[in-house]
């Protein structure tokens, strides 16, 4: 349908808000086609995009039309025994649409077993698992800014779907051509006969000592600064924590409780210090050992600890990720309780620094593609193989941690858990969690990793983007004078994963790694280098990344 026939169809079937934003933009036909000239995109993240009115945005229509095609999706792989499980963030709009999605499967003759509240999105893949349904939905943007939401889709396994799985649910959404025809139940009603439950505290309380079952059994006397940003994670990693032992948790009161326009943190991603800076400063009044973030839906933790000298440091997610290599390995291997063969699994944007770290402890590496699906994958392979006790630990750059595949995606729960018990178990000896980072980097060289963004809006702005990856993929790109490094192209499904639209070029000293993002029109540009100090290494991974940007600028 064309665009202006489709902002009339919608300006005259809308109510409220949604019809109040197309009557603003009336004479603005660049708003109007931006919200018109596609359907959100669908894939292995599912929807993301701001909130709004139109085919391009998030709204209970779009959530009605995505849910119409997964119900007949799960319906055509599960016949009369489909079921999903649905869970939602703090987010604007969350609650609403994960009700909305209840009454479309309901509608369909799919069950639903849906969180009461909002809860993480761990605990989301938990309950797909725990209840053996067939699918499962959280409503959530992650770490967004306020003005998005989205809509994850999970698998029968818990993990994210894949890209088959997502091919085929994009069909199914695309034969609804009009989603105000979708049909949904009422959702009280729907309640009342049995179609939606409420999923109760016995699964909850499952999911609980699933986590303390990953514990190291460490404790201390921590001073603990913790905020949820607004999100999910205030009640279950204040519970975890508190029944590990870790009682002197204090919260930052304006970020405790949910809202979804995060007022005190435009972008709440611990992967951003602005987003901690509340914490730190309470952090310092206090004098805490240790602040901890989680975003809206708590899959991502972020930390930053004392630096000595009154102030504190962030912990990225890569040297996060290298302290809790080497200390769940440690006291695996102090515990008498390391596998054979055991196996820590990251991804190609991850810092190569788990190498060296992994195989000091006589484990492997294995690097899969950025997702963290696909480690949720790998863990499903290993127990299909009879080996999933050789998976110990799982993570990625951008703050997601996993020790155990009780759940198949990353959990801040457990990650804060298991921060807290490294803190401690350094506490003891007199050291910090930057001490002991110091001693890796002084034992296996120095390792630097850094992110830039590119973002690309609209039309013009995909299709620059695409040509941007295809010039880089025809020409390729020299990351430093006089040496030629080696290119890897994903598209074409190497090295046993599946094809991906991902370029690497690695040489001596540093790796960039170039992607755009599967769920928003930008281009993710990593790099990662090694050198024999700090600031050697930064000023590599600096000058890899003046030169990409170079070449996106030409």
């Amino acid at each position: 349908m064309e665009i202006k026939k489709l902002y009339e169809q919608w300006k005259s079937l809308c109510g409220g808000a949604l019809k109040a934003e197309l009557l603003d933009v009336a004479e603005d036909e660049k708003a109007i086609e931006d919200r018109f000239y596609k359907h959100l995109e669908f894939g292995t993240g599912g929807l993301r995009g701001k909130l709004g009115a139109g085919t391009n945005r998030m709204n209970v229509y779009t959530v009605r039309r995505a849910t119409a095609g997964l119900a007949d999706y799960l319906l055509a792989e599960f016949g009369a025994d489909a079921s999903a499980a649905i869970a939602h963030d703090s987010r604007n709009g969350s609650s609403e649409f994960a009700r909305e999605a209840a009454a479309v499967f309901a509608a369909k003759g799919v069950r639903v077993y849906m969180y009461p509240e909002l809860m993480p999105t761990p605990m989301l893949s938990f309950a797909v698992r725990e209840l053996k349904c067939s699918g499962g939905v959280v409503v959530t943007a992650s770490h967004n800014p306020a003005a998005y939401n989205g809509y994850k889709v999970y698998g029968a396994d818990g993990c994210q779907i894949t890209n088959a799985a997502a091919d085929a649910i994009y069909a199914r959404i695309s034969e609804y051509d009009d989603p105000f025809a979708v049909e949904a139940a009422d959702f009280d009603s729907a309640v009342a006969d049995g179609r939606v439950t409420f999923i109760g505290g016995d699964v909850i309380k499952a999911y609980d000592d699933a986590v303390f079952a990953c514990s190291t059994g460490v404790s201390g006397d921590l001073k603990i600064v913790y905020t949820p940003l607004n999100g999910a994670g205030n009640k279950p990693v204040r519970r975890v924590l508190a029944t590990a032992g870790f009682r002197t948790v204090s919260v930052v009161p304006e970020q405790e409780l949910p809202d979804g326009d995060f007022p005190t943190c435009t972008y709440p991603n611990p992967e951003e210090a602005a987003a901690l800076s509340l914490a730190v400063e309470k952090a310092k009044r206090v004098g805490a050992d240790l602040v901890l973030a989680t975003d809206p839906d708590s899959d991502r933790v972020g930390s930053a600890v004392p630096d000595g000298r009154g102030g504190f440091t962030l912990i990225n997610g890569n040297q996060m990720g290298i302290l809790l290599i080497d200390y769940i390995l440690g006291r695996r291997e102090a515990a008498g309780t390391m596998p054979a063969r055991p196996e820590i699994v990251t991804t190609i944007v991850s810092t190569p620094m788990a190498q060296p770290v992994a195989a000091d402890h006589g484990a492997t590496v294995k690097e899969l593609l950025t997702g963290f699906k696909y480690i949720g994958e790998e863990i499903g392979r290993l127990e299909a193989a009879g080996e999933g006790e050789r998976y110990v630990f799982g993570f990625e750059e951008s703050y997601g941690y996993l020790p155990g595949g009780y759940v198949r995606d990353k959990d801040a729960v457990v990650a804060s858990l298991l921060i807290c018990e490294m803190t401690a178990f350094y506490h003891k000896q007199g050291k910090s969690l930057l001490d002991r980072l110091a001693e890796l980097y002084e034992k296996y060289g120095y390792y630097r990793e850094t992110l830039k963004t590119f973002v690309f809006e609209g039309i013009s702005g995909k299709a620059q983007m695409d040509a941007i990856i295809a010039r880089l993929a025809k020409e390729g790109i020299t990351l430093r004078e006089g040496e030629t490094p080696v290119a890897k192209d994903y598209s074409a499904g190497i090295e046993g994963l599946p094809p991906s639209k991902v370029l690497s070029f690695t040489d001596s000293k540093a790796r960039l790694t170039v992607r755009p993002s599967g769920t928003e029109p930008k281009l993710k540009v990593y790099v990662s280098a090694k050198a024999d100090s700090a600031a050697a290494a930064d000023a590599e991974a600096q000058a890899v990344l003046a030169r990409m940007q170079r070449f996106i600028e030409a």
